[in-house]
């Protein structure tokens, strides 16, 4: 029988586990995500509709969003180290769904379920994970852990359109999905034998039933108006009706939680401004996740690029995430979280616009991609661990899973909707009827005109997540205090 660690007494953490817990935040970020780049291939293998493969794509971070601050809780409650083992548990049993999806009728239930599950394996390994890292290091300790962490999650993210696109040339999209699950076995190989760690809680837990359900209507509610509202017609019966499940139950969701002794989210910890901040900024910055799948299928379905082509344009990201996320951890202890933070957004701001113009011919963006796409990593690079070490720092130890899981859900979340609201935008604007005709008095689009429609929805949905960037900087200088000190 396994020992168990209260997180008042905090152990020493050894590399062997911290290496562990990495594998499995790279089974979702390094395999999970090369949908972002591997869609349209597994889109035409399997015959799926775009809408159906905008949906697969995007609703694994939906699920993990939903459900990460839930396995938080419990990891709390239960053991983080045993949530955490779940959720590589179903990180195989995912990737083994979505590596055998058959093509035909079958595909699209099989697809859907298998990324669900995906997201439901993340929605336990990412808060419970930060958890034990928060519990087994401190202190400097505690910022080079989550500096490797944050290479398994946000250099997982980098690499993940690059992989993506050499596996499926040269080996089938399925063979990523095969390997994740080697991964996640590894991942639990390494753990074996670490101790269990919960918090030191007082009196009965419920589940808070009506609470989760009510953030799950709502949510799913949201991310189908979202993903099918210019399908559906935004004003049209069903989509007033999607919007007003939302509202309510949005509402219920607030109400609910406000009231119940066992709240499964606590809002209690926003009245930490630093927490809120970090919180809010990581939802936005993650949102900027849509900006890989717009400027992907952008050289893919407007200049005619591969998928293994458009993921050598992502190599840069890949390697300045990696490179420098130890830097944002330097940045971190001499500047505090402020700085890197805010240095870090307007970065990725940068890289977003020169991944915007898509008026140029191919040869020239392709230039311009190479380097946003690098800029991308290193402003990605410079925010992650100051603003994850600054949201753990401000946890109270008994809250930690359920802290760190709303601050993964703001990843996950932003994410989901950042690439679905994105891939919306773009899928809307590329139809028949939807080219952006102002846009043709503004800009000129030089070369090749038959692919006019696809390159002025890309223009307009990379728009959307400059103006994402934006609003995390504002929110980064509203509430994140100047200086070195971080409140605990």
């Amino acid at each position: 029988m396994s020992t168990t660690v209260q997180a008042d007494v905090p152990p020493v953490g050894n590399d062997r586990l911290l290496l562990g817990i990495i594998m499995g935040v790279v089974a979702f970020w390094l395999f999970a995500q090369t949908t972002l780049n591997i869609a349209p291939d597994m889109q035409r293998d399997l015959g799926l509709g775009s809408t159906t493969m905008n949906n697969a794509v995007a609703i694994t971070s939906l699920f993990s969003g939903i459900f990460i601050v839930v396995m938080g809780g419990l990891a709390d409650r239960v053991g983080r180290l045993r949530i955490t083992r779940i959720g590589f548990y179903l990180s195989i049993a995912g990737s083994l769904l979505v590596a055998v999806t058959p093509s035909g009728s079958l595909a699209a239930p099989v697809m859907l379920a298998g990324r669900a599950l995906q997201g439901l394996s993340a929605a336990c390994i990412m808060p419970a994970s930060l958890a034990l890292v928060k519990a087994y290091w401190d202190g400097a300790g505690r910022q080079r852990a989550i500096s490797l962490w944050s290479i398994g999650s946000w250099g997982g993210s980098g690499l993940c359109s690059l992989l993506g696109g050499l596996m499926a040339e040269n080996f089938g999209w399925r063979s990523i999905f095969w390997v994740a699950i080697a991964v996640s076995i590894l991942g639990l190989w390494l753990m074996r034998g670490t101790p269990e760690n919960k918090a030191d809680t007082q009196g009965d837990y419920r589940f808070d039933l009506p609470g989760v359900l009510s953030f799950m209507v709502a949510m799913l509610a949201l991310q189908v108006l979202v993903t099918q509202g210019n399908k559906l017609g935004w004003t049209s019966p069903l989509g007033l009706g999607l919007l007003a499940v939302t509202v309510v139950m949005g509402l219920l969701f607030l109400r609910i939680e406000s009231r119940s002794a066992n709240a499964f989210f606590d809002f209690s910890l926003f009245r930490n401004p630093t927490y809120t901040g970090a919180t809010l900024s990581n939802f936005l910055i993650n949102g900027t996740a849509g900006t890989l799948i717009v400027s992907l299928q952008l050289v893919q379905l407007g200049g005619g690029m591969n998928a293994q082509q458009a993921g050598f344009l992502t190599l840069g990201y890949a390697v300045a995430i990696i490179a420098f996320i130890r830097m944002g951890e330097k940045l971190l202890q001499r500047f505090g979280p402020r700085l890197p933070m805010l240095w870090g957004c307007l970065i990725t701001g940068l890289a977003i616009a020169l991944l915007m113009p898509a008026n140029l011919l191919l040869a020239e963006y392709r230039m311009l991609a190479v380097i946003g796409y690098t800029l991308f990593g290193v402003g990605l690079a410079f925010y992650a661990t100051p603003s994850t070490d600054a949201a753990l720092a401000n946890l109270p130890a008994a809250q930690s899973g359920s802290g760190s899981g709303i601050y993964k859900m703001a990843s996950s979340l932003g994410a989901a909707f950042g690439v679905a609201i994105s891939a919306a935008v773009f899928t809307a604007l590329t139809g028949d009827n939807g080219s952006v005709s102002w846009l043709e008095g503004v800009i000129t689009f030089a070369g090749r005109q038959d692919n006019l429609a696809v390159r002025e929805a890309a223009f307009i949905a990379l728009g959307f997540n400059l103006l994402m960037v934006v609003i995390a900087i504002v929110s980064i200088m509203l509430t994140v205090p100047k200086g070195r000190k971080v409140q605990g």
